[in-house]
């Protein structure tokens, strides 16, 4: 269940808000020497104003490619370089597209729920098999899927507020 919690919240860290965030940019794959490297293992990206990313790779040549990989993800950005460092501005987002992401966000949000709910049904299901082979007694097994039953709540519950404080991010102006 924390897996699925911070599977989460590095699936939200990819969505972008409108403002600049290194994470947006963990997912995206360069083409190195025929190598698939993630651009942060190429490159120093940093953050110098709210709506601007600078992105200085370790190896100059390596500008082209980084620019390419940015371009054809889905986060629709446009990079410009100078042949040293590459800036991305961040252009604030509409309203349709804000929505959008909410709506993206609310889903990745509703299969984490879903995740947290089948490990609860396999681990009722194994308390059930301990209770058929009698290695446990019916009131072991009660008080322990009432403590699953907690702990799921208490997952869902973590998972609908990292969801709302997105939404938030989001839809904030």
């Amino acid at each position: 269940m924390k897996k699925t919690v911070v599977n989460l919240k590095d699936e939200f860290a990819a969505i972008r808000t409108g403002r600049a965030s290194a994470a947006l940019f963990d997912k995206i794959k360069v083409d190195y020497y025929g190598n698939k490297s993630s651009l942060n293992q190429m490159a120093n990206i940093s953050i110098p104003e709210a709506r601007l990313i600078v992105i200085q790779p370790w190896e100059k040549s390596q500008i082209g490619e980084i620019e390419k990989a940015i371009r054809s993800s889905e986060l629709s950005l446009n990079p410009s370089n100078d042949g040293k460092v590459i800036r991305i501005s961040i252009p604030p987002l509409t309203e349709e597209r804000r929505k959008e992401l909410v709506k993206l966000a609310k889903n990745q949000a509703e299969q984490s729920r879903v995740a947290v709910r089948n490990i609860r049904r396999d681990g009722n299901e194994e308390l059930k098999q301990l209770l058929k082979g009698g290695d446990l007694t019916e009131d072991d097994e009660k008080a322990n899927a009432d403590e699953l039953q907690k702990l799921t709540d208490s997952y869902i519950t973590k998972i609908s507020l990292i969801f709302e404080e997105k939404e938030k991010e989001i839809m904030e102006v």
